[in-house]
């Protein structure tokens, strides 16, 4: 649970620094990253799978931290989850491992605040 925390926390108190940039271009940078992902022609979940997949071909952790917290949020399943980490370990090959034993660690903490 404390790695949920501390990973919301400074993703959060770090934003609110880039934002307080007033820096027009990052600001509409983090607008189009927010409006990709609401819902429209895919719903949000399905735009989470497929975040949470090019995020680990990446190899980006935060990236993954940041969408299995929105899959979390949206309602979806381990298993689901689980298929998503299959298809990117496909495409991004054996290098993805190791984000994907960090992307389960992270998956099981969500899943412990929960209990």
């Amino acid at each position: 649970m404390e790695l949920v925390e501390e990973f919301n926390d400074y993703r959060a108190k770090m934003n609110e620094k880039i934002l307080d940039g007033n820096n027009v271009v990052l600001k509409r940078l983090f607008n189009l990253d927010t409006n990709a992902f609401s819902p429209g022609e895919l719903d949000k979940k399905t735009k989470e799978l497929i975040g949470l997949a090019c995020s680990m071909v990446l190899r980006c952790d935060d990236c993954v931290k940041y969408h299995l917290g929105k899959c979390h949020e949206a309602g979806l399943n381990k298993k689901e989850v689980f298929e998503a980490f299959s298809i990117a370990n496909l495409i991004g090959g054996t290098i993805v491992i190791p984000h994907l034993r960090r992307a389960v660690e992270y998956w099981d903490a969500l899943e412990q605040q929960e209990a």
